[in-house]
């Protein structure tokens, strides 16, 4: 009975032992494949959950399926205008087969030394074949660069133009380089200029037209501004002058109609009699001379004058 137990202990730990190694767990971000006497058995497994394997024979191999994250090393690259700038780029890869990932490169360090030769030579191919504009910018300014700018009697030219952009640039570098990683197991999903520096002997040229450039754009909003502004003046002045005239119009009118009921009204008041006529004769005659002489002149009046014939007809008032 003794041997028995003790045969039935050993029994059961070595069942353990052996469903122990069998069995392994995938995770939901790992992909596994398993190899036997170090070759590939079967499809890699990526379904996450409980599997088995034939202990101490077969091993497991566990790749990342998630998105993995290149960074590259900042490299000093002369672009095709021979000006020398400094390009750090990063990516997105993926384990994308197992099998051809092991079997070529064997895990991600072995990967990230792929990725450097690769994606550093595609970038350097890249960028030495365009000029500095089309690295530095993405964006056009197509009115800006169909425009000639004065300022004073000095023409400047336009804008400088760019035929691929940076954005351009980092799908170019990822075409390329995408089929040379997918035969080493991976798939590259994305590429970027994470930054641009200017060497030092060029920044000040770079600053240089970066300055130029922006005067242009500012020159021209600003002649812009001032034609808008003479355009304005023009109107406020011509509305002004127009409102003007035809206040003294209506000005004119309302004083020419009252000077005409004065005239009426005095008319009617002076032809009543021959004395209302001779009155008004000498008040105007009175007025004319009040206008013309000052308190310094002296006035000799004659006998025939109509001042005189009006002071001596007089009759002088009574006492």
């Amino acid at each position: 009975m003794k041997s028995s137990s003790i045969l039935y202990v050993w029994t059961v730990v070595i069942a353990v032992i052996l469903l122990s190694s069998s069995a392994y767990t995938v995770q939901e971000t790992t992909q596994v494949f398993i190899t036997q006497f170090g070759k590939p058995v079967g499809a890699p497994i990526t379904e996450p959950g409980l599997h088995f394997k034939i202990p101490f024979i077969q091993i497991i191999r566990p790749f990342d399926k998630r998105f993995l994250e290149w960074d590259g090393d900042s490299n000093q690259i002369p672009t095709k205008d021979k000006l020398y700038i400094s390009i750090d780029t990063y990516a997105r890869w993926r384990i994308k087969n197992p099998l051809t990932f092991f079997e070529k490169v064997t895990d991600e360090l072995g990967a990230q030394t792929r990725l450097d030769d690769i994606l550093d030579g595609a970038t350097r191919n890249a960028v030495s074949g365009k000029n500095l504009v089309d690295v530095v910018r993405s964006t056009s300014r197509p009115d800006m660069e169909k425009a000639q700018i004065n300022q004073g009697n000095e023409e400047i030219d336009s804008l400088p133009t760019f035929e691929y952009g940076r954005s351009a640039i980092a799908q170019e570098i990822l075409k390329n380089a995408a089929p040379e990683l997918e035969k080493f197991g991976i798939e590259l999903l994305d590429l970027r200029f994470k930054r641009i520096n200017y060497e030092k002997s060029v920044q000040k040229e770079i600053f240089n037209r970066m300055i130029s450039e922006r005067k242009q754009i500012a020159a021209k909003f600003q002649s812009e501004g001032m034609g808008e502004a003479a355009k304005i003046d023009g109107n406020r002045e011509r509305e002004l002058k127009k409102i003007t005239s035809e206040a003294f119009k209506t000005a004119e009118k309302i004083r020419g109609d009252a000077d005409a009921e004065a005239i009426a009204i005095y008319a009617e008041a002076y032809n009543k009699s021959e004395d209302s006529q001779g009155f008004y004769q000498f008040i105007k005659t009175l007025e004319t001379y009040e206008t013309s002489l000052s308190t310094k002149d002296w006035l000799i009046l004659s006998t025939d004058t109509e001042v005189y014939q009006f002071l001596k007809s007089a009759t002088p008032a009574s006492e």
